[in-house]
């Protein structure tokens, strides 16, 4: 008996162990912190995957606009933190990760002690108001988890959350003077109308309920929210900053000071404690698209105790959990980090955008209710339908499944009948060009990721409505010409080539429908970009309403010759759909590989770089630009040609060249995760260069090893031998004992699961 004792005790242990052991070991090798220099515009703070909160701390509050014109230094503080900025403002609740534009910074809460200051200052003076210095070395940012100290208050803050509800946790010094600020005012890409309405109502002296409506890149968006105190508070008072004339028969009322009810387009409200030393202050702060009581709903389902620490362990579990979807060994410890931080970043978004009881707001502004799926919100689809989202039908394909029925549900309620094209917190803000949720659905479908649930007549209807759209982005032209005129319709030449491939992508819908007649009409469709193919230059070239070419045509510069955020050298590649055709246009493989060879190698001059926002010169090899997303597919094109170790040597370059674990470790706008997804695919070996097809193609694995551990309960393993710096080269590639000959690999060949084994060498294969 006693030796059964000991073997029990020592199998707990055991387990214990390798519990506490397990609970790092994939969240230790994220670094949160990559990307909140220069064009990452990444943040730092607490969110679970997927979650609708996101924790996080504003460094600044540079306005939109200055003297009325756009002011360019807002552009640094799409995500709300800069890395390089000496104080913080405050933690606010909503934020995207790495866009070029931007929204959100909703309900910001910032401690304080001594004189009660709301207003927040200047980052030259923090004295002047109510922000505060704080130093990097007294900084933390884990998964879940974030901590620094407010050097001009002690005050010690700490953050995790889960999915709809932020929890915070300060430490305060002794004293009579503590506060708590809410500041309503506050948020980022804020300008002087933002602000529709806000309302607080303080229900009692530790719960506080209201909104916050505003008119920012979602036009009419509104957040509710539930914020509970685990204290008191004796005192409480808000001051409005409005200019409005009528003042209402409020007026009886002093309503600055412990008056329940706040209303107006400008509040900042704060609420008063004595602390002892030490003294840690919580706050639960819950978001609901729907109303109040759906955000108390949700405080009380997610977080129903006061235990910080029980919250923080259980959503690094859940990271550990995503996570631990694909494990690696790499060659060096900075590799690991940069793999896993990638990962994280892929699923920062989209985001849950439903109670717990599954209502949300729609686009038409109703309230609905999600049956039998998880509604998601931020679709920043220009960017994401290349890498993310086909990254998800590998390792997410029950969440990607549920974004293909929130993009649905954002159809049905659409008064357009248009599918999202980059949609937000019920709104469809319509900024790039494209109808990208084409090529998700049809990836999702034609990878066998959306089940018989779905009707694919209705996705197929749902396509075919929204490419037909004609007031939308020159697509009556478009399906008059068979190409946009840039005399009708700017960036004409990006539309043209981006309308043909989302084109391709519903005629396979109408493949897998079997629709015919749709299939044959949408595939001709797909051959428009010969349309903008101008065989005298050789580049893709804008073309007038009456079929003249465009003169004074410039291939370097990014601005007026027809293309959006890039040049006539990086979107005349872009025909992802018939790269063999597009090398044949443009004279060849031979001729092709020269031309790629000459835009990796050539200089872009100042001038044509000038005025670019969205990348650094760290985001530009030659003139191939990294560090936007249109040309993400171009170093695997080599792979169609007679010389595929171009592609190899071209990817191990920018993988080691342009990401890393540092601040500035990404060369670019992560947009939405775009840019870290790139990453994942190609550290692993193969990229998917045409999302809606069912191949793969093969690069330089970064990797000494992964598993990928798939949702259908198998594994695939890969393993790379001979893996060094040098060795940058693959000599063959064996899929389950058998070497293939082709320059891609399958779905099929993933989600079987099994062993691919890469063999890599430092000659070129030819």
């Amino acid at each position: 008996m006693k030796k059964l004792i000991v073997l029990l005790f020592i199998a707990i242990c055991f387990n214990l162990t390798a519990q506490e052991s397990n609970s790092d070991t994939f969240i230790k090798y994220v670094n949160p912190f990559v990307g909140t220099k220069n064009m990452g515009h990444t943040y730092p703070g607490a969110t679970v995957p997927f979650g609708m909160v996101q924790l996080s701390p504003e460094t600044d509050t540079v306005q939109f606009e200055h003297n009325g014109k756009y002011n360019p230094d807002v552009y640094k503080y799409c995500s709300g933190y800069q890395y390089e900025d000496k104080t913080i403002v405050g933690f606010s609740h909503t934020h995207f990760s790495g866009t070029g534009h931007s929204d959100l910074g909703d309900f910001l809460v910032m401690p304080t002690t001594g004189q009660l200051k709301l207003n927040p200052g200047t980052s030259d003076k923090p004295e002047s108001g109510y922000r505060s210095r704080f130093s990097h070395d007294n900084e933390l940012a884990e998964p879940a988890y974030y901590k620094v100290f407010l050097d001009d208050y002690n005050i010690q803050a700490e953050h995790t959350a889960t999915n709809r509800v932020g929890f915070h946790q300060y430490t305060f010094p002794e004293s009579d003077d503590s506060h708590i600020i809410l500041d309503l005012i506050s948020g980022i890409y804020n300008y002087e109308e933002k602000n529709v309405w806000t309302f607080v109502r303080v229900e009692n002296d530790t719960l506080v309920t209201g909104f916050r409506q505003t008119n920012g890149w979602a036009r009419t968006k509104t957040v509710y929210f539930a914020m509970t105190f685990s204290k008191p508070f004796y005192q409480y008072g808000h001051k409005k900053y409005d200019e409005n004339i009528y003042k209402g028969f409020w007026r009886k009322f002093d309503e600055t000071k412990n008056f329940p009810e706040m209303a107006g387009k400008k509040i900042r409200a704060y609420f008063d404690f004595k602390t002892v030393k030490g003294e840690k202050v919580k706050i639960k702060f819950a978001l609901s698209s729907v109303s109040t009581d759906g955000a108390l709903k949700n405080l009380k389902a997610e977080i129903p105790h006061w235990d910080f620490e029980k919250v923080k362990a259980e959503s690094q579990d859940f990271w550990n959990k995503e996570l631990s979807k694909i494990e690696v060994e790499t060659l060096t410890q900075n590799d690991k980090e940069t793999f896993y931080t990638a990962l994280y970043h892929t699923f920062l978004g989209p985001i849950t955008y439903m109670d717990i009881d599954g209502a949300y707001k729609g686009l038409d502004q109703n309230i609905h209710y999600a049956k039998d799926f998880t509604n998601y919100t931020i679709f920043s689809l220009w960017d994401t339908y290349r890498a993310l989202h086909p990254l998800f039908n590998i390792i997410q394909p029950k969440r990607n499944a549920d974004m293909v029925k929130s993009m649905l549900a954002h159809y049905n309620q659409s008064v357009h009948k248009m599918l999202p094209v980059w949609s937000h917190y019920a709104n469809e803000n319509w900024c790039m060009i494209g109808y990208h949720s084409v090529p998700v659905i049809a990836d999702a479908l034609v990878k066998g990721n959306l089940s018989d649930d779905f009707d694919y007549n209705v996705l197929l209807e749902a396509c075919v409505n929204t490419a037909t759209y004609e007031p939308y982005d020159g697509l009556d032209y478009y399906m008059q010409l068979g190409y946009v005129p840039e005399d009708k319709n700017s960036s004409s030449v990006s539309k043209t080539l981006e309308y043909a491939y989302d084109d391709w992508c519903i005629a396979q819908i109408a493949k897998v429908s079997k629709n015919q007649n749709v299939y044959d009409e949408y595939i001709k469709r797909s051959q428009s970009f010969i349309n903008v193919y101008h065989e005298k230059t050789g580049f893709m070239q804008p073309k007038m309403s009456d079929g003249t070419w465009k003169q004074d045509f410039n291939t370097l510069s990014t601005h007026g010759q027809g293309f959006i955020e890039g040049n006539a050298w990086n979107y005349s590649l872009y025909v992802p759909h018939q790269p063999e055709q597009m090398i044949e246009l443009m004279g060849g493989k031979e001729r092709f590989v020269q031309h790629l060879d000459s835009l990796f190698t050539m200089y872009i001059d100042d001038e044509h770089f000038a005025g670019t926002e969205d990348i650094t010169r760290d985001g530009i090899i030659g003139n191939y630009v990294h560090g936007n997303e249109p040309g993400h597919h171009i170093p695997y094109l080599y792979n169609w040609t007679n010389q595929p170790w171009k592609t190899q040597e071209r990817i191990r370059m920018i993988m080691e060249t342009m990401y890393s674990n540092t601040v500035d470790g990404l060369c670019g706008n992560d947009d939405a995760g775009q840019m870290s997804a790139w990453y994942v695919f190609s550290a692993l070996g193969f990229y998917p260069v045409c999302p809606g097809s069912d191949q793969y193609s093969i690069g330089s694995p970064l990797v000494k090893s992964a598993k990928i551990n798939l949702d259908n309960g198998k594994q695939l393993i890969i393993e790379v031998e001979n893996q060094n710096a040098d060795n940058v080269y693959v000599e063959k590639v064996i899929i389950n004992g058998r070497e293939i000959k082709a320059n891609h690999i399958l779905h099929s060949d993933i989600v079987n699961g099994g062993r691919i084994i890469f063999h890599m060498t430092s000659i070129p294969t030819k």
